[in-house]
């Protein structure tokens, strides 16, 4: 018997049905199902009476959860105490990110980190890049997510690739699928008026020996997807800084793939504190 096999448990008689008990615990319905087997091999019994309309304990089972919930209770005291030592208690987490990183990727992993790690506070700043590096620097933040690379005075670790892919506005006939460069070189681009993106685009077109037709520069990425909308012009982004994205709006991948490097950073010469590296842990996995 395992502490997963109790979780298991209790999940299915918390949410009546294997599918629901997997969808829960984030596992697959086979692996459930496998270990209510176990389970059920390793005591002799069956727990569950399974039915079309999902599964309900037996007799023996109903007595069996009692004692299966204080054990999780237990494991749960046992955790608090190994956390409380690790200094994840009471404690607070720092993270500073660039716009579509803080939209698009730190909620979900903010609530999966919330949901272990109940009593850390999270506090969250958005920054440009430069204020992210900045928050690092003078200790206002613990964890930074940036496009990489930096320089050596960060510890990085790669999160995500993100795509640069063209908007394109709406025509008859539409774009083909698969662009080439001689037909971007009839759009005139509406660019982003952020350094390292900008700079990433215009280097990649030079790259390849290309050269484009600037109409307008713009600040805000959410104002240039509206204007390619509108169809003043079409625009390169990275795909997180792009959504949503409307539907009078098409998107192609360039001619040679371009992708940004989302990282987190921490400052190299600061050791990681418990809850930073748990939540590192969280991001990578």
């Amino acid at each position: 018997m395992n502490i997963f096999q109790l979780e298991v448990l209790a999940a299915v008689v918390a949410h009546g049905t294997f599918s629901d008990a997997a969808m829960h615990l984030e596992t697959s319905q086979s692996a459930v199902s496998r270990a209510i087997a176990s389970l059920e091999g390793e005591l002799g019994v069956p727990l569950f009476i399974r039915g079309r309309s999902g599964a309900r304990l037996t007799p023996v089972g109903e007595r069996v959860i009692v004692h299966a919930h204080q054990m999780l209770d237990i494991r749960e005291l046992i955790d608090y105490e190994v956390n409380l030592e690790k200094g994840l208690y009471k404690s607070r987490l720092r993270i500073s990110s660039f716009r579509s990183a803080a939209t698009h990727l730190l909620p979900i992993n903010i609530a999966r980190f919330r949901n272990r790690f109940p009593y850390v506070e999270v506090v969250l700043f958005e920054l440009d890049p430069a204020g992210v590096e900045q928050s690092l620097r003078e200790g206002q933040a613990d964890i930074g997510l940036i496009p990489l690379p930096r320089s050596e005075e960060f510890r990085t670790v790669e999160i995500t690739r993100d795509e640069y892919v063209v908007l394109l506005p709406k025509s008859e006939p539409p774009p083909p699928k698969e662009l080439t460069w001689e037909a971007l070189s009839a759009y005139s681009f509406i660019l982003f008026n952020y350094a390292e993106c900008t700079s990433a685009v215009r280097e990649h077109w030079a790259k390849w020996g290309q050269s484009f037709e600037v109409a307008y520069v713009i600040k805000e990425d959410s104002t240039i997807v509206s204007m390619v909308a509108q169809g003043l012009g079409a625009a390169v982004l990275p795909r997180l800084a792009a959504l949503p994205i409307p539907d009078d709006v098409y998107v192609r991948s360039l001619p040679v793939r371009l992708d940004r490097v989302i990282g987190a950073a921490t400052l190299a010469s600061t050791p990681p504190a418990p809850a930073v590296k748990m939540f590192l842990d969280l991001l990578g996995s």
